[in-house]
């Protein structure tokens, strides 16, 4: 069986960096599961579609044209990295997460990224339903003000407007509906190694999860 390392958590906790990091450590695949979910909400969004329409956003996530390569993601060919990254694309992906028809649609491309030596997958259930036999599950989450504060200097890096009081309140407002949805809701997995990152470096979340790594699958 190919070895997987599931790294969940809520928004801007952290999990995207320190996952690409421990990927990268041993060598593993990347699936950047959130990402699926923005270039869903992106395609939706460029196609006119309602956010509400599960049928036809699931159809168009199904033959989702997206790549992995380097520090790229590519939709149908083109960088779109840092175009996902924007909170109305973010608030977009949150809600059509929450429609089952999408996550179903999205659940075997999320399987396909299992390739030998193995996987690193971040996300929100890779542990609780995506990968459940997952050699090593991590929840790893922060306070709502140091993610808010993360996600501020986040944007404001990359060029694009932030306000902290209106980040605060998305946040917010994105555990609510990420928690409490029908469909594959937020929580640890069973077992899972629980990581708050609120006072701790990248460097001190990827050097935890690689120890609990190789003490799980006696490798050093």
């Amino acid at each position: 069986m190919i070895p997987v390392l599931t790294i969940d958590g809520p928004t801007a906790s952290g999990k995207g960096t320190v996952a690409s990091r421990v990927a990268e450590a041993l060598g593993f695949a990347l699936l950047d599961s959130g990402a699926l979910y923005r270039l869903t909400a992106l395609s939706a969004l460029e196609a006119k579609l309602a956010l509400d329409d599960a049928n036809a956003i699931a159809a168009l996530a199904r033959a989702l044209p997206v790549q992995f390569a380097a520090d790229q993601i590519l939709l149908a060919g083109r960088p779109v990295q840092d175009a996902i990254r924007q909170e109305a694309i973010g608030n977009a992906a949150s809600k059509i997460a929450a429609l089952p028809a999408v996550r179903a649609a999205l659940v075997e491309l999320q399987h396909s990224f299992r390739k030998t030596p193995g996987l690193v997958a971040d996300g929100r259930d890779m542990g609780t339903v995506i990968f459940p036999d997952a050699t090593l599950k991590v929840f790893l989450t922060a306070s709502v003000q140091a993610r808010a504060e993360r996600r501020y200097k986040q944007l404001i890096d990359k060029g694009f407007p932030a306000n902290m009081l209106a980040l605060l309140q998305d946040l917010k407002e994105r555990d609510a509906r990420d928690t409490e949805r029908a469909a594959a809701p937020l929580k640890p997995a069973e077992g899972a190694h629980l990581l708050d990152t609120s006072d701790m470096t990248i460097e001190q979340s990827v050097a935890q999860v690689l120890d609990w790594w190789h003490h799980r699958s006696g490798t050093q």
